[in-house]
């Protein structure tokens, strides 16, 4: 009877510790950014759409009678990358028992997106006039 116990016990915390390690490359991939429309940055497009896409600018100033910003962000991926990725990480993780994690996880830090910035000036219209790339991977 106390062997049962010790076994038991041993199961229980065996599938303790496989829940905790596993999932982390699942949950990781699943919480990657989303992918911006960097097509937005041309000229004619109105600084509404940018900040609606990309959020507030890092900075904005005016220069010469000019509106300057720059927007920076993390470029991610699609809806249907991030679901593969989820799917294929849930499935070598049972595959593997969880030890796909070893790899997983620093898969998953490696690709976690690409910072790219830009600077834009507007015309009277506040209307993109011209777009410099800063930063772009």
């Amino acid at each position: 009877m106390l062997v049962f116990f010790y076994r038991s016990i041993a199961l229980i915390v065996s599938l303790a510790m496989f829940l905790a390690i596993s999932g982390c490359s699942v949950y990781m991939a699943a919480k990657q950014p989303n992918a911006k429309k960097i097509s937005l940055f041309q000229s004619g497009t109105p600084r509404n759409l940018l900040l609606g896409e990309f959020g507030p600018p890092i900075v904005s100033e005016d220069r010469d009678g000019k509106t300057i910003e720059i927007f920076k962000f993390t470029q991610g991926y699609s809806t249907g990358v991030k679901t593969g990725r989820v799917i294929f990480h849930s499935v070598a993780d049972v595959v593997t028992l969880g030890l796909w994690e070893v790899v997983g996880m620093p898969t998953e830090t490696v690709f976690s997106g690409s910072e790219m910035a830009f600077q834009v000036s507007y015309d009277d219209d506040n209307n993109v006039d011209e777009v410099i790339i800063l930063k772009k991977k």
